[in-house]
């Protein structure tokens, strides 16, 4: 019989493989799980606080009859990805300024879902309000990417391996730009059942990809948006049962952001994330050529999710379509841009 001898060092390495992918299964899982299990609990929560989503009178009819359902589902996400961070933030410090970012656009968004749904002031959070907050939080994301992180802010240069840009003293306002810009594209993303759940499970999973592949050490997290968000997406699927308001959609922009520059990647966020980049794209164009034209509009309506949909597309056929372009992305990203 052939005996197979292997050294301490390959023993070692063998088992860092076997628990890293035991903790990229129960991250997962775990919080997969929360957001299945408090699903019943809190949608209902919701419906009996009357946080029911409003719809605008000018946008498809279709999307008048999901008026009262209930939204701040993003609450399920939070808790998911939190909780699942909190088991193996000690083993994985990296995670940490992740889960702040997250964390902290949530609150923003939170604020702006209780304001307009809770209290009833259709404005929600004040636009300098809504910004303040914003700023404030990407301030401490960066200071703690320039004194604590021990992570670069060079970039690296999609489809051009080993290349990196450094903006120099443009670092940290471009650090700036590419959160809030992101941020926002997510929440512009966020109007169709499923819409903004499925691009972004997309988007997480590719950078769950990569932070394995370069054990970067934010593994755990990057798992537990994926495992949250199809928990959530069997409560967010059309016809939706909960939407993820504010509360959701800040936050998953912000997760993004936030490990775009864990990872070097900010330069890929407008790759696999195009369709963000769309629709925020999409809503200056329509703002910007209203007003030039006097009144005019170039699209039939902003987001450009809505456009499609005023064009003939069924709900769920945008999200389909938009979904898989992000999942060719990411595919094009992996293997030809790292």
């Amino acid at each position: 019989m052939r005996r197979f001898w292997f050294g301490k060092d390959r023993l070692e390495q063998m088992n860092h493989i076997v628990m890293n992918h035991y903790t990229i299964i129960m991250s997962v899982a775990i919080a997969f799980s929360i957001s299945v299990v408090l699903g019943p609990v809190i949608i209902p929560f919701l419906k009996r606080l009357k946080v029911g989503q409003t719809e605008r009178d000018d946008g498809p009819e279709s999307h008048l009859k999901k008026s009262g359902t209930p939204t701040m589902g993003g609450i399920l996400i939070l808790i998911g990805v939190a909780a699942t961070s909190v088991v193996y933030m000690k083993d994985y410090p990296k995670i940490m300024p992740i889960l702040f970012v997250t964390l902290g656009f949530g609150l923003i968004g939170f604020l702006d879902d209780y304001i307009k749904v809770v209290l009833h002031r259709s404005m929600g959070l004040r636009a300098w309000q809504k910004m303040l907050g914003q700023i404030v939080v990407t301030g401490v994301f960066a200071y703690y990417m320039v004194n604590y992180a021990g992570v670069s802010l060079a970039m690296k240069i999609p489809f051009w391996p080993g290349k990196y840009v450094d903006w120099g003293i443009l670092n940290i306002p471009v650090l700036f730009f590419v959160v809030i810009a992101t941020v926002n594209g997510a929440n512009f993303t966020d109007g169709l059942d499923g819409l903004a759940s499925s691009v972004t499970v997309m988007i997480a999973t590719f950078f769950t990809a990569v932070a394995i592949g370069t054990a970067s050490g934010i593994e755990p997290i990057t798992c537990a948006v994926v495992g949250a968000l199809l928990g959530f997406l069997l409560f967010n699927v059309y016809p939706a049962r909960v939407f993820m308001g504010d509360t959701g959609s800040l936050a998953l922009g912000g997760f993004v952001a936030a490990t775009a520059y864990m990872l070097q990647m900010p330069l890929f966020i407008p790759i696999v994330g195009l369709i963000y980049a769309l629709e925020v794209i999409s809503v200056i164009i329509q703002v910007g050529y209203f007003k030039v034209s006097g009144g005019k509009r170039f699209f039939k309506m902003a987001p450009i999710h809505h456009h499609f949909e005023l064009c003939g597309w069924s709900e769920t056929r945008v999200v389909a379509v938009f979904t898989i372009i992000t999942a060719m992305l990411c595919l094009a990203a992996l293997c030809l841009g790292i």
